[in-house]
């Protein structure tokens, strides 16, 4: 669970909040999976850590995220 999750600006084309809205994922549901995680893993790809979740409308994700000073950085979703 992480206290702070850090987003870049709505209006930031190429910023986290974008990138995960072309995946079909709000800002909510992404903070829903990194507050209650069923399972935590690394990224085979990119070796960062993720985890896997609901959403409050009960699909299952996986979010994959950088931590910054005890906070998460959202990457993908």
């Amino acid at each position: 669970m992480f206290f702070q999750i850090i987003w870049d600006e709505e209006d930031d084309l190429l910023g986290n909040v974008q990138h995960i809205a072309e995946h079909g994922l709000t800002v909510d549901e992404v903070e829903a999976v990194l507050n209650d995680p069923q399972s935590e893993d690394f990224s085979q790809s990119s070796n960062r850590p993720c985890c896997f979740g609901y959403t409050p409308g009960g699909e299952y994700i996986i979010v994959i995220y950088e931590e910054v000073d005890n906070a998460a950085y959202p990457i993908t979703a």
